[in-house]
C-alpha cells in the first residue's frame, strides 16, 4: 500500500475512534443530565434527537430479555423504539398477533425485507429465494412451493434422514455408551442437519456426523460465513460493517474468504450435475437436479440451493436441541412420548436395538400419529424458537391494527420469541413447559393460530418445508429416546444466543445410556 493511502486509511481510523470517544461522552453526560427530563415509554428511555440510542446501549447484551420486558408492559404489545430523531429511523418491535397477521398477510405487499436487511446477508445469500422481494422472490417462490409439494421429495427426505440416523447417528450414540464418553449434542445434531439438507438439497453428502474425518471445506466455510453475516446484524450501526468491508478488515475479511470457498463448491457440484443431465445419467431426486431441469441459469440454482442449505442447517437441531435438555429436566414428559410411541408401533420392547425394526416401527405414516411428540416440540420452540426475530421494512406509510403509526422506512419486527412469553397469549404459565397447553382435549391437538406462534412465519412467506420439518424433528427425536437416556454433564440453566439462528451456548454436553 502506498505511503500516502495508508495515512489517509489511518486518519480515517482515528477520526472513528475519536468520534466513538466523543459519543460516548455525549452518551454519559446525557445519561446523568437528561433523566428529569426524558419521556418514559413502557420502560425505556427516549431523548430528543438520539431517540433510544442510550436505552440500546445499556441493553446491548441482553436485547431478547429487553424486548420482551417492554412487550409485557405495552397495553398494545408493542413498543416504538426511535433512533436518531427521524420518524424513518423508527424501530417497531410487536407480539400483537392481529399486528403479525397485517404485517405477514394482510398487507404483505407494504412489508418486504427491504434493502437494510437484504444487504445484510446479500454477500452470502446473493439473490436467493430467503433474500429478495418482489419478482425475484415469486418467480423462486412457485418452483420451490411446487417441488415442495410432490411425494417423491416428501419420501425422498425420510428416506435420508433415515438412512443418517441408523448408520450414522444410533452407532454414534451406541460408540458413546461404550467408551463413556461425553456428546455435544448441539454439534451432533447440527453436524445430523448440515448431511441431511446438503442430500436433499445438493444430492451431496459432506459426512460432517462421521467424526472420523475432517470436516469438508464447504461445512467449514459455511460455518463462517453465518457466523460473520450474523456480526453484521449486531453491529452498532449500519455503516460500521460496511467501512470493514470496504477496507477488507476482520469479520468482513473472513465473510468474504468463506462466501468464495462456499460459492466454488456449489458451483463445482452444479456444473458436475449439468453434465450429468447432459449426458442422461442423473436420477437424483434432490432439490438441486429439480431447480437445474427447470432451466434456470448457474447463479440462481446457486443461491437458490445456498438459500436451503441456511434454512435447514440450524433450525431443525436447534428445536431438537433445546428439546432434548427440556426432556432431561421433565421425565414426565419424556414417559408420555414413549407411551406414544410404543402404542404406535406396538413395540413394548423398547431396548430393541435392530435397525430393521427401527426402519419398521418410525415409517412415514406412523410419524403422522406422533402427536404428543409435535406438541412437545411446538412448546419447545414456542419458548426457544430456532428464528428469535424477524424484520421487514415498510414500503409505505401505514397503521397497524392497534392503532401503531408507521412511516415509509420504518424497520417493523414481530418477535417469536417474545411472544412466547406473554401472558396476554399464553396464560400465567407462560414460561413453563407444558406440552399439554397444545390440545384441545386429550388426543385432539389444537390448531393454534400462525399469527400467535409464527415460528415458521404465515401468509405468502410461509416455510415450504414446515411439514417436512416436523417429520425429520420426530423420526430423529423418537428415534434417539427409544433407545437412549441423555445425562447432562452440567445442571446449570444453558445460555440461550440469538443470532441467525439462536444456539445454546457452550453447547448440550451429555452422556449416554441405554433405556431399559
Amino acid at each position: 500500500m502506498p505511503t500516502l493511502s495508508l495515512f489517509h486509511f489511518l486518519s480515517l481510523v482515528s477520526l472513528i475512534l475519536y468520534l466513538l470517544y466523543f459519543l460516548r461522552i455525549i452518551i454519559t453526560a446525557v445519561t446523568t443530565t437528561a433523566t428529569t427530563t426524558a419521556a418514559a415509554t413502557y420502560g425505556h428511555k427516549s431523548y430528543p434527537f438520539i431517540g433510544s440510542l442510550i436505552s440500546f446501549h445499556q441493553n446491548s447484551h441482553r436485547l431478547i430479555h429487553w424486548f420482551t420486558h417492554l412487550l409485557s408492559g405495552s397495553p398494545s404489545q408493542t413498543i416504538v423504539l426511535r433512533r436518531l430523531g427521524r420518524r424513518k429511523n423508527q424501530m417497531i418491535v410487536t407480539a400483537n398477533p392481529a399486528n403479525v397477521e397485517h404485517i405477514l398477510k394482510t398487507n404483505f405487499e407494504n412489508y418486504p425485507k427491504g434493502k437494510p436487511f437484504t444487504d445484510l446477508l446479500g454477500d452470502f445469500l446473493g439473490i436467493g429465494i430467503f433474500n429478495v422481494d418482489g419478482e425475484l422472490w415469486s418467480t423462486q417462490r412457485k418452483l420451490a412451493s411446487h417441488e415442495f409439494s410432490t411425494r417423491s421429495l416428501r419420501e425422498f427426505t425420510l428416506s435420508v434422514v433415515e438412512e443418517l440416523v441408523t448408520g450414522r447417528l444410533v452407532p454414534l450414540l451406541e460408540d458413546a455408551i461404550e467408551n463413556d464418553g461425553v456428546l455435544d449434542m448441539q454439534d451432533v445434531l447440527r453436524r445430523l442437519a448440515f448431511d441431511t439438507i446438503c442430500n436433499i438439497s445438493l444430492g451431496w453428502d459432506p459426512c460432517c456426523l462421521d467424526y472420523s474425518r475432517p470436516v469438508p471445506p464447504l461445512a467449514a466455510a459455511f460455518d463462517a460465513a453465518a457466523e460473520a453475516s450474523a456480526i453484521r446484524g449486531i453491529a452498532p450501526a449500519y455503516w460500521v460493517w460496511k467501512a470493514k468491508r470496504l477496507f477488507n478488515l476482520g469479520s468482513e475479511r473472513r465473510l468474504k474468504a468463506a462466501v468464495a470457498i462456499v460459492h466454488r463448491s456449489v458451483n463445482e457440484i452444479i456444473q458436475d450435475r449439468r453434465q450429468r443431465q447432459i449426458n442422461g445419467c442423473d436420477t437424483r431426486l434432490d432439490l438441486l437436479s429439480r431447480f437445474i431441469s427447470a432451466g434456470h441459469g448457474d447463479e440462481l440454482v446457486r443461491d437458490m440451493v445456498i438459500s436451503f442449505l441456511m434454512a435447514g442447517r440450524d433450525t431443525t437441531s436447534a428445536a431438537m436441541t433445546w428439546l432434548l435438555w427440556l426432556l432431561t429436566w421433565h421425565p414426565d414428559v419424556e414417559k408420555q412420548i414413549l407411551i406414544e410411541l410404543t402404542a404406535i408401533t406396538n413395540d413394548h420392547d423398547n431396548s430393541n436395538l435392530d435397525h430393521s425394526s427401527y426402519h419398521r416401527s418410525l415409517n412415514f405414516e406412523d410419524l403422522k400419529k406422533t402427536d404428543y411428540l409435535k406438541a412437545c416440540l411446538c412448546e419447545s420452540m414456542r419458548l426457544y424458537p430456532p428464528v428469535v426475530w424477524d424484520s421487514k421494512h415498510a414500503g409505505n406509510d401505514d397503521v397497524l391494527p392497534d392503532g401503531t403509526p408507521v412511516f415509509k422506512g420504518n424497520r417493523v419486527m414481530y418477535f417469536p420469541y417474545g411472544m412466547g412469553r406473554m401472558e396476554a397469549l399464553w396464560g400465567k404459565d407462560c414460561l413453563e413447559f407444558r406440552p399439554d397447553r397444545w390440545f384441545v382435549e386429550p388426543g385432539v391437538l389444537k390448531m393454534e393460530s400462525p399469527y400467535k406462534f409464527p415460528v415458521f412465519q404465515s401468509g405468502p412467506r410461509v416455510c415450504l418445508g414446515k411439514e417436512m420439518a416436523f417429520v425429520q424433528m420426530k423420526c430423529v427425536v423418537g428415534s434417539i429416546l427409544r433407545r437412549f437416556e441423555l445425562v447432562p454433564v452440567c445442571l446449570d440453566r444453558p445460555v440461550f444466543v440469538p443470532l441467525l439462528t439462536a444456539h445454546m451456548k457452550g453447547g448440550f454436553k451429555v452422556r449416554v445410556r441405554r433405556r431399559n
